[in-house]
């Protein structure tokens, strides 16, 4: 049984030419457990509680994919530049997740879900694909009530202070004011 959450989510993407383009063209890649993750489907649901009639500016376009055969930082690239070439308009980050862990300094990551298990805001832990046959699967690491539920919540997995820090950077608390910081 689908949650109906993520059908919410997937109705308000269906509803985006923006986001459906994006789906069609990162699908056409083939990567091994893709998704497109973060603000991507964040900012979306948040617009939406919010009442804005058009959809916030997107940063950039977050790819994530666990591909533990082909950890190589050029072949992420590749599929980078791919993209660019494809939605020239967009700011594309492709990131193998099978490689994260060294960055952040965990333990290895078994998949896509797992990777998103450890970023900085629950809310952000989730994400979208588009299946061969067209449809919308969406995934979270943290389930989706706290999303719909306006909240912002630091990750226990992770620092406080780089939740707090984004927080404060990206601005989240001014662009959708109804949003609250929650508690992990």
């Amino acid at each position: 049984m689908i949650d109906p959450l993520a059908n919410r989510i997937i109705t308000l993407i269906k509803q985006d030419p923006l986001r459906i383009q994006v789906l069609d063209y990162v699908s056409q890649l083939g990567l091994p457990q893709y998704y497109i993750a973060a603000g991507f489907v964040r900012n979306l649901v948040w617009d939406y509680l919010h009442g804005y009639a058009s959809p916030t500016p997107l940063n950039d376009i977050d790819v994530i994919y666990f591909d533990p055969i082909d950890t190589s930082y050029e072949s992420a690239l590749r599929y980078e530049v791919q993209l660019q070439e494809w939605l020239p308009e967009l700011n594309w980050q492709v990131r193998n997740q099978a490689n994260m862990h060294t960055r952040n300094g965990d333990e290895s990551y078994q998949s896509s879900l797992d990777a998103m298990s450890y970023w900085p805001e629950k809310e952000t832990a989730v994400a979208v694909k588009q299946s061969p046959t067209g449809e919308i699967e969406c995934i979270s690491a943290f389930g989706l009530e706290s999303l719909f539920d306006l909240k912002i919540t630091p990750n226990p997995n992770r620092s406080k202070d780089v939740f707090d820090q984004r927080v404060q950077s990206k601005n989240w608390l001014t662009h959708w004011p109804k949003l609250a910081i929650g508690h992990s």
